[in-house]
């Protein structure tokens, strides 16, 4: 699977690490984040990683910064995003079964290196549930 993966300077440190760890599982990782500590500004490279899921370049994307809301209020802009913030493996799995998020946001100031790992295995292992959870997620975009 190929996944996007974007990042200001406060996830650069955990995206190290969960690109590691995804290359290890045989995916395929798009870069877009920063690769420096160095103050950023995080829509520049949220927008890349928002494109490439929506446009299908990535079936999947992680985005991370400090709090992790400025990341998904970033992506969530797209109209074919649904980027979810989450901070623990439940909220993880509802947003992938009930919501059918295509985007996990960490915010990397607030969950442990060993939780983020722990969130994108949740997300990449869940499966949306349909049914009622379908007409719901049709709602969601802005687009006519």
């Amino acid at each position: 699977m190929t996944i996007a993966i974007g990042n200001d300077h406060a996830g650069t440190e955990y995206k190290f690490e969960i690109i590691k760890h995804l290359e290890e599982k045989g995916h395929k990782v798009l870069n877009f984040g920063t690769d420096s500590n160095g103050s950023m500004d995080y829509p520049d490279a949220i927008h890349p990683t928002a494109d490439a899921v929506e446009s299908g370049k990535a079936a999947l994307g992680v985005i991370l910064c400090g709090s992790g809301n400025g990341a998904q209020m970033t992506a969530n802009k797209h109209q074919g995003i649904r980027a979810a913030l989450c901070w623990n493996k439940e909220l993880v799995e509802l947003t992938r079964q009930h919501n059918n998020a295509n985007i996990l946001t960490i915010p990397a100031r607030f969950v442990s290196l060993q939780q983020a790992i722990g969130f994108v295995d949740v997300f990449l292992n869940t499966e949306f549930e349909g049914g009622r959870h379908q007409n719901r997620v049709d709602k969601i975009s802005c687009a006519g």
